[in-house]
């Protein structure tokens, strides 16, 4: 058998696996049935010095690897803001592999340079920003802050007189980070990254997580310098929106750059329903934005957008004399993200975003919102179940009422038994220092039916985790 002759069987293999994954149900059920002690067990021995036969590799990872997934793709599961992923979106990421492009260049890869700058004008018209947004296609959502906010040193620094190509930043001007308390982690991440963790003043937020006006103004009213703002579309847990009219119009007058964490609650701006929450978003500077949340492509996927393109390419450009770069105004992706040896994820984007259209994407992002609406609704029906947040895109939070007082263990019992059934899967998270569940639906196949059987199992963990406190207490009682 040839080389090729033997690469085409063991796809064939995988192929005949997948589709039996997908048909009987597997991927469907919530539920991880290995803990670490035993995927340990199986996967964690020295290497072997003989090599073994692809396809008994390939069975091997399968059958030990299997029972220890979590089955994100599940159209119940709404834990973290993790999507499914659609099937043209898995069929292009196989595709992605087997032609195993590099697109950091033109001359890597011609089709993937060329995707890229199609589905960037794409992305710009589903967004609302300006015609002349740079895009570069990223790992994630943190990649993607990282980039603009490098955008953003860059710029105002260069504002400010001083070059941090030449210069570095020793004894450069200090520029103040005006960072609302709710932007997700890999926002100050990306600051330390950036050397400039020790420059942010954290904004205060009010009862839903958005940036107080407030004390927005008053941040500003005591910030001299180079001036970053970092802003929030989409709460990590409720999903609410800053202000960003207000804010973008202030920091402008100041000569500032408003950078904006979006993971998922970009995709707000392409749907007609809850567009209006998003208000003011073009506005901005630049954002960063996650392809593997809303959109439900396979992980990794991450979109990192800026209005001042050559600020974007200025804090990121590559050079060097053995590669073979565009010239003439023509663009290589590489110049507008941090990775040079990069996956073609350019291509994933394309085809699904081309086998949904507009229209498509409108229906994805409604559907959701519509979906966590019925959630909230049904769930504060409920005795002893409250939503704490204003439901304005796809985050849901719930605090359960814990008849002994002690709200995270009786939250920590309703997690494991909704975890350990399978039906669904859902998170805990803290809100304003009270333990609340967090349920997130972005999933492409979830209908009115999965919500439907989320929450009985959610009221089902609820009333059992409340029936054996009462059980339990019961002898205490008849006793006192």
């Amino acid at each position: 058998m040839t080389a090729p002759d033997r690469a085409a069987s063991l796809l064939t293999t995988v192929a005949r696996y997948s589709e039996r994954y997908v048909r009987d149900g597997r991927a469907d059920s919530t539920r991880v049935e290995a803990d670490r002690d035993r995927l340990r067990a199986d996967f964690v021995r020295p290497l072997p010095r003989r090599g073994e036969e692809p396809h008994d590799v390939v069975s091997e990872l399968v059958s030990r690897g299997e029972p220890g997934l979590l089955h994100s793709g599940a159209p119940t599961f709404l834990g973290f803001v993790m999507g499914g992923a659609y099937p043209v979106a898995v069929a292009t990421e196989w595709l992605t592999s087997v032609w195993d492009q590099c697109g950091a260049l033109y001359a890597t890869s011609p089709v993937a340079s060329v995707v890229e700058e199609t589905v960037a004008r794409w992305l710009i018209d589903l967004f609302g920003l300006p015609s002349g947004v740079s895009v570069g296609v990223t790992t994630g959502c943190a990649t993607a802050n990282l980039t603009g906010l490098a955008a953003a040193r860059h710029a105002v620094l260069a504002d400010a007189g001083w070059n941090v190509d030449d210069d570095g930043l020793i004894g450069a001007p200090v520029p103040r980070i005006l960072v609302s308390k709710g932007c997700h982690v890999t926002v100050s991440r990306a600051i330390r990254l950036l050397g400039l963790a020790g420059q942010v003043y954290p904004v205060d937020v009010d009862e839903q997580g958005r940036m107080s006006l407030l004390a927005f103004i008053d941040r500003l009213e005591s910030t001299t310098g180079p001036l970053i703002v970092c802003a929030q579309v989409g709460n990590v847990d409720s999903g609410s929106v800053d202000p960003l009219t207000d804010i973008c119009r202030l920091t402008h007058e100041r000569g500032g750059w408003v950078h904006v964490d979006a993971a998922f609650g970009m995709w707000a701006a392409a749907g007609p329903s809850v567009r209006r929450h998003v208000a003011g978003l073009a506005a901005a500077d630049s954002w960063a934005t996650d392809a593997h949340k809303w959109l439900n492509v396979p992980y990794d996927c991450g979109i990192a957008l800026c209005a001042h393109p050559d600020a974007h390419r200025a804090a990121l450009r590559t050079s060097a004399e053995y590669l073979t770069v565009a010239t003439g105004g023509d663009r290589d992706p590489v110049d507008y993200s941090p990775d040079m040896s990069r996956r073609a994820r350019s291509l994933v984007l394309w085809a699904t975003l081309r086998h949904l259209g507009r229209d498509g994407v409108a229906d994805l992002i409604d559907r959701c919102c519509r979906l966590a609406r019925e959630l909230a609704s049904s769930l504060d029906d409920e005795p002893g179940i409250t939503v704490v947040n204003d439901v304005v895109l796809n985050q849901v939070l719930v605090r359960f009422d814990a008849p002994d007082g002690d709200a995270a263990g009786h939250l920590s019992r309703i997690v494991d038994t909704v975890q350990r059934c399978g039906t669904g899967w859902a998170s805990p998270t803290t809100w304003f220092g009270h333990p609340t569940l967090r349920l997130s639906v972005c999933n492409w196949q979830t209908d009115s039916a999965d919500i439907d059987r989320c929450i009985a199992a959610l009221v089902d963990a609820h009333r059992e985790a409340t029936s054996l406190h009462c059980s339990a207490a019961a002898p205490l009682e008849e006793f006192v």
